[in-house]
């Protein structure tokens, strides 16, 4: 696995081998995802459960969820992949966790990022001490918290109001995880990954444990393909058989899209290298990855997001003159007369996009089209790489036609002259020009 890592980082050949992993992976139906009753609880509109390992709630007359079953028959582990809750899935997350008798979380994003939202506020803040979910009956309220440099462990109590019974879940959240990147060292991921395992959360005897960042298939791939190897290769006699490539490949055929970078994989490679090295008996190395993580340091003071920018004109606030009629306005011709009856002409106000903020970088698979983002407050264009919420068209208030001329702009009628002079005195140019 060594001499692979090292191959490929000297030709420098990550992109080929992350795009050769894409196109090896399969395509799986997704037909109850792309039901018209469950777009709206889809955070990104081409990140979908297969049908085939889909989660299906218990309660309620619809059974969806944005959630993965993956299952590593070998290492007898399962994980839930799935996206950051909506507001309106908070409650379906915690049922989820209930119903698969689930007791740890890792959640591998923060609220907010980059200034955008990229997961609702599924857990009580010290603040609150507790919150309730009416639409599936559980009450969840925060016991305790630790809180690390850049990891935060919560002891949670969920209750079924319904039943009374109430169970005890433990939340790992990596606060420090950089959306479409990797963390800092490998020391510090494999310290977290481990703090995980001891808790016994990750355990066959224990349900499935639940992970997700935004999407639930980059940040969250990384770190259960990351935990698979090691397992598989503490499990088998030979544990340079491991490949992490094929590993990947299996763990796709129960979720689309794991691992959404080619940093994202040489960081998995390079995490698994390192593990391995405990693995194989020096055991002195969780305490170097404690030490190197300063996991006892004071965490990061994260700046509120920046307000949302005003709207902005085309011209950077500066006016300038156009040859022709905005293209929201159009002058209708005054009509003939009708009935004993006759109207003058009018603008029509036509819808205009609002003007759009910087697009973020949000846990997405490569080639999203779009997302159905229901936190978002803010209206974000389609991107290559990312799914975001559909545009959202503003109106633009409705003018007589006196105040239709607008300061910088010239009429229709001197537009026109100009430009019949600008075309004759060019083709003048040009005449004299080739004929003298």
């Amino acid at each position: 696995m060594e001499a692979e890592f090292r191959e490929i980082d000297e030709n420098g050949s990550w992109s080929r081998v992350y795009q050769e992993i894409r196109q090896q992976s399969c395509d799986l139906p997704c037909k109850v995802a792309k039901l018209p009753e469950n777009k709206s609880r889809n955070r990104y509109r081409d990140v979908s459960p297969f049908d085939h390992s889909r989660i299906r709630l218990q309660l309620g007359a619809n059974d969806y969820i944005n959630a993965s079953l993956i299952t590593v028959e070998e290492a007898q582990r399962n994980y839930i992949l799935t996206q950051g809750p909506l507001p309106i899935t908070c409650g379906h997350f915690w049922e989820m966790v209930w119903e698969q008798r689930s007791r740890g979380v890792v959640m591998l994003n923060r609220v907010i990022e980059k200034g955008s939202i990229k997961c609702a506020q599924y857990w009580p803040q010290r603040e609150e001490n507790d919150a309730i979910f009416e639409d599936t009956n559980f009450k969840l309220t925060l016991v305790s918290e630790d809180i690390k440099s850049y990891y935060t462990v919560r002891q949670l109590e969920l209750e079924n109001v319904s039943t009374q019974e109430t169970r005890e879940i433990l939340h790992f959240h990596y606060t420090t995880w950089p959306d479409f990147g990797v963390p800092e060292s490998p020391a510090s991921f494999l310290n977290f990954l481990f703090k995980v395992r001891e808790s016994g959360c990750l355990n066959s005897d224990q349900g499935p444990v639940v992970v997700h960042c935004s999407a639930g298939i980059g940040r969250s791939g990384t770190f259960c393909l990351v935990d698979t190897c090691l397992l598989l290769m503490s499990i088998r006699k030979n544990p340079s058989s491991v490949r992490i490539r094929d590993v990947l490949l299996e763990m796709r055929r129960y979720r689309m899209g794991l691992i959404q970078t080619a940093d994202q994989l040489r960081f998995s490679y390079l995490a698994v290298n390192e593990g391995a090295k405990y693995i194989k008996g020096d055991t002195s190395l969780q305490e170097s990855w404690k030490e190197l993580s300063n996991e006892e340091d004071d965490p990061p003071e994260f700046s509120p997001p920046p307000p949302i920018p005003p709207p902005r004109d085309p011209h950077n606030g500066k006016a300038e003159p156009s040859f022709f009629p905005q293209s929201d306005e159009i002058i209708r011709p005054v009509e003939t007369r009708s009935l004993g009856s006759s109207r003058e002409s009018e603008l029509r106000k036509r819808n205009v996009d609002a003007p759009q903020p910087p697009p973020d970088v949000g846990d997405q698979l490569h080639g999203h089209t779009g997302s159905q983002d229901l936190t978002s407050k803010a209206p974000t264009k389609p991107q290559q790489h990312e799914a975001q919420e559909e545009e959202a068209p503003a109106r633009a208030a409705e003018q007589p036609k006196e105040s239709s001329a607008v300061p910088g702009t010239w009429s229709p009628l001197l537009a026109n002259v100009c430009l019949c002079t600008a075309l004759a005195f060019s083709a003048y140019v040009c005449y004299r020009a080739y004929f003298h």
